[in-house]
């Protein structure tokens, strides 16, 4: 049994944050009941063969899927059911920005099956937050949470981010206590990162920006690792926290290398063997759709040594690490010396110590097959 997950993409925000290299468009609004009935066809027309698999989740991402309208919504998700065999879906997440997501719209949501929230915090510092372009404030932060809660969401996740330029130790160690006091389920730290293409990425070269240095990063990533094993959450990949028996199911399917379909511009996905991607742009995403072709702008088979590295990376992002039987015998993992004390061998998995996190992406480099 070959378990699987569904990703929906909605490209659709308010405002274009510096940092985000995700597709998204802003001041298209105007556009959303036609992407919306794009969508549906989309869905209606996938061709790929879907039987062997069953489906366990379903993930709205973007973007700003918050901005959907219960009813577009749910005749999303009919058409879903319609398409697919869903009856073993029990994890079915929203990302929602504070304030762009009213509690009526929330209650709506999770009366259609929604049951888990993924909220975009990033900080609660109100300078941070107009660094970022991010167009909630913290007293919209509490509201989104609470009325989360009062929907009936069960499970929330939190998403913040660490080293932002002005963002002191104290700044974000009282950050990690406030969110850890609202008792989410689910807490997902992230480093910023200079992304290609982004404007953050334009102000770094211009010299206008000053992202903090390795060492101060790696000193704010230990002290997120100690506050919030203190605080009841296990870390179970590299920027992510969960209470027990509430990690994100869709995303762990994406690390353990599981098949999963994709709809939407610029969604990724693989079918077990072969990866796809859509059109990463909106009018060429509606064009196709409209024109009666699927939206898909590559599509290539995974070969074993491209396969192999995918374990590699992605296994060892998560605490259950690389499983080294899907390892293909004629490759061979070689840990170099200077690695070999941030890795040991556990019941078949290659998995990092809890020090190795920081320093997974180099280690993973290391250990791929040139």
């Amino acid at each position: 049994m070959t378990r699987a997950g569904i990703y929906l993409h909605f490209p659709f925000c308010k405002v274009k944050c510096i940092y985000c290299d995700f597709y998204s468009v802003a001041d298209r609004e105007y556009e959303m009941s036609r992407f919306f009935q794009a969508l549906i066809n989309e869905i209606e027309r996938c061709e790929l063969d879907t039987s062997p698999w069953v489906f366990d989740t379903i993930f709205f991402g973007g973007g700003t899927p918050s901005l959907l309208e219960p009813v577009q919504l749910e005749m999303i998700l009919n058409t879903l059911y319609k398409k697919f065999d869903l009856t073993e879906v029990d994890e079915i997440s929203l990302e929602a920005n504070p304030g762009e997501a009213p509690f009526e719209r929330l209650q709506a949501y999770r009366k259609l099956g929604i049951n888990r929230l993924s909220i975009g915090i990033q900080s609660l510092e109100p300078k941070l937050l107009e660094f970022l372009t991010r167009i909630h404030n913290v007293e919209q932060v509490f509201k989104t949470f609470n009325d989360a809660r009062r929907a009936g969401f069960e499970n929330i996740n939190c998403d913040i981010i660490f080293n932002i330029p002005g963002q002191t130790m104290h700044i974000w160690q009282r950050d990690l206590k406030i969110i850890v006091e609202l008792e989410p389920e689910h807490i997902s730290a992230y480093s910023l990162t200079v992304e290609q293409g982004t404007v953050l990425n334009q102000l770094v070269q211009q010299n206008k920006v000053a992202i903090p240095n390795d060492d101060y990063s790696a000193e704010l990533y230990t002290r997120t690792q100690e506050y919030l094993s203190s605080a009841g959450y296990t870390q179970y990949e590299i920027s992510n926290w969960a209470k027990p028996g509430k990690e994100c199911r869709q995303n762990l399917h994406y690390w353990q290398i599981d098949p999963y379909l994709a709809f939407g511009p610029s969604a990724h996905g693989f079918d077990g063997k072969n990866r796809y991607n859509n059109a990463r742009n909106l009018d060429q995403y509606l064009q196709f759709l409209e024109s009666g072709k699927l939206p898909i702008e590559s599509h290539y088979p995974v070969s074993e040594k491209e396969m192999t590295n995918d374990l590699i990376g992605f296994g060892l992002r998560t605490n259950k690490g690389i499983q080294l039987d899907r390892i293909q015998k004629n490759y061979v993992i070689n840990i170099p010396e200077k690695w070999a004390s941030y890795l040991k061998t556990e019941n078949g998995r290659l998995k990092l110590s809890e020090e190795g996190f920081i320093f997974a992406d180099a280690i993973a480099v290391d250990l791929m097959i040139d």
